[in-house]
């Protein structure tokens, strides 16, 4: 009823949201004081270039995928179709970061002669960025017989669009089909909690990497910028825990809202009649 109140968020929810969002802008500044008062600063065209990376990374692989996670659960009572265009767009937004990020570590890694991609952080970083961007192999092929049907045509293994690709075609492109956003949600929400520990790991990695390379012989005497980069690590594993933990609520899980159990129903009944093996008659 258009009258009815909106029901209150789940005890407890919105002050672990509010932690998480504490502790993000945290990380952001302590990311910017670290490069600012040790590392000289930020600039694009010039030796600060490498600060740029390690910047964007907090940035968008972890602060704003943190939060296109936390998405659903924060806004419950919202449309969905606007929750699932917010949840696109801030991954998408952490993507084009991402990508200044690493095209600012290659630049910077050209100009000073030093080598490219032979660090475990460096695998771990990019691992976790071409999964928004390479195909992967999916076990079960693509198509019209999602659920009702499997094509006996069809490869076993197929390629499939990248992670956030394939988000957007699933669930917020009207064609696919009811039994197949199904069969792809709990990968689609696999991976997306996966990607967001590959960030954080490849970021605590990183920041190791850095401190090595600059403060190697002090760093061991817990010299002001050990322990600043350290702090900003944890807060990172803390930032992290907090997103996980928010997510791993069942009872926190955003509800249906009335009219949206109805079309899906409807959505159901008229996608799997329509389908090769939703026996229409």
């Amino acid at each position: 009823m258009d009258g009815a109140p909106t029901p209150a968020s789940p005890a407890g929810l919105s002050a672990y949201v509010a932690v998480s969002q504490l502790l993000g802008l945290t990380l952001l500044a302590t990311t910017g004081a670290w490069l600012g008062r040790y590392r000289g600063g930020v600039a694009w065209h010039s030796p600060l270039q490498f600060n740029v990376h390690p910047l964007c990374m907090v940035l968008g692989m972890v602060f704003l995928q943190g939060d296109a996670l936390l998405v659903y659960r924060v806004f419950r009572h919202e449309a969905k179709r606007s929750t699932k265009v917010l949840h696109a767009l801030l991954h998408g937004l952490a993507l084009v970061i991402a990508l200044v990020g690493i095209i600012a570590v290659f630049e910077s890694h050209r100009t000073k002669g030093i080598p490219d991609m032979y660090s475990l952080h460096s695998w771990c970083g990019m691992a976790a960025f071409m999964l928004y961007l390479l195909q992967v192999r999916a076990g079960e092929p693509l198509g019209p017989w999602g659920g009702g049907g499997r094509d006996p045509t069809a490869a076993r293994n197929i390629p499939v669009p990248p992670q956030w690709l394939l988000g957007c075609g699933f669930f917020l492109l009207p064609g696919a089909s009811f039994s197949l956003r199904g069969w792809y949600k709990p990968q689609h929400v696999f991976f997306g909690i996966a990607l967001f520990v590959l960030s954080i790991a490849a970021c605590l990695l990183g920041i190791t990497e850095m401190l090595l390379f600059n403060i190697r012989d002090s760093y061991s005497h817990f010299v002001p910028e050990g322990v600043l980069a350290n702090t900003l690590g944890v807060m990172l594993v803390a930032f992290g825990l907090v997103v996980g933990y928010v997510l791993t609520r069942d009872d926190w899980k955003r509800p249906p809202l009335a009219e949206e159990l109805a079309l899906s129903m409807d959505f159901k009944t008229l996608t799997e009649d329509e389908s090769p093996g939703g026996g229409s008659q």
